[in-house]
């Protein structure tokens, strides 16, 4: 047999057991760390690590660490993870286990789902008119692979998601990364994950994503220049920046003239900044991309 069809036989058994099913419908609604799911199934974790072994070899689930924690998500952007949406969808939609996996996997994160989903939907005028601003830059050009450096709890994440094929946030913060995971179990956005990461060592490997927010940390990083610069190191050809600063206890003029050195001195072309709202402005959202080189202009 093909490769391939050896590879779909490996998955189709790695799926043809109860838990490990379980554990993919878990996983579909984000990311899960080991011990939350050994608490939902009710397993002893050495079960569930080995279950998830054998899901992580067919290729159906991806393992990474999060400080001293293990999380599983589903693979995103391949093939696979059309497979099992396929495989899944076979099950009835509201297939009684799953449904309450899922409620008690919110019930562990401490989510009070009516109360979380009504502060979810009631942003400020602020925000809204900064929510506004960002979706109106992927009028002229496609997100594609998104990344939020400094995401917090996920606001920008669950806002552009729906535009980008996946979308990773990064913080330092573990507290808020666990507030962004809640956020996005809650949203169910399937396509976003979270990473502990310093802005001046990203990660990843070079040239992974189409779109770069840099999340209201170039004003207070030490070393802003080199933020910029490791931002463009996983940016692809093509792709841009998009510069957001918090207005609050800065003064405007002094902001613009910084963003403006600090974008020079890294390499880049600052487009014109826009003001969130334009009277009394909170926000400054400015797209920046690599200058062209002499030799590539050449």
């Amino acid at each position: 047999m093909s490769p391939d069809s050896q590879l779909l036989i490996r998955r189709l058994k790695a799926a043809a057991d109860a838990t490990r099913l379980r554990l993919l419908a878990l996983c579909q609604r984000g990311e899960c760390s080991v011990s939350e799911l050994t608490a939902v199934l009710g397993i002893s974790q050495p079960r569930v690590s080995q279950q998830l072994k054998v899901l992580c070899d067919s290729g159906m689930l991806q393992r990474f660490r999060d400080g001293q924690r293990v999380f599983y998500r589903w693979p995103t952007g391949t093939a696979c993870t059309a497979e099992l949406q396929q495989l899944l969808a076979l099950l009835q939609v509201s297939e009684p286990q799953f449904e309450a996996d899922a409620s008690r996997l919110k019930q562990l994160r401490g989510i009070d789902e009516p109360a979380s989903r009504a502060t979810a939907l009631s942003p400020d005028a602020h925000e809204r008119l900064l929510h506004r601003a960002m979706l109106e830059l992927t009028v002229t050009q496609s997100v594609g692979d998104l990344l939020d450096i400094g995401c917090g709890r996920g606001r920008l994440l669950k806002l552009m998601s729906s535009r980008a094929n996946r979308a990773v946030g990064v913080d330092i913060d573990a507290s808020a990364r666990d507030l962004a995971r809640n956020e996005l179990l809650l949203a169910g956005l399937d396509n976003c994950s979270l990473r502990n990461g310093d802005m001046y060592s990203l990660p990843f490997d070079g040239k992974e994503f189409d779109t770069i927010i840099l999340d209201d940390i170039l004003a207070t990083a030490a070393r802003p220049v080199e933020v910029l610069k490791e931002a463009q190191r996983v940016l692809r050809e093509g792709g841009r920046l998009l510069l957001l600063q918090k207005m609050t206890g800065v003064d405007l003029p002094v902001l613009r003239g910084q963003l403006a050195t600090w974008s020079h001195e890294a390499g880049l072309r600052l487009k014109p900044a826009r003001f969130v709202p334009q009277k009394d402005p909170v926000w400054l959202l400015a797209e920046a991309r690599p200058a062209v080189s002499a030799s590539a202009a050449a």
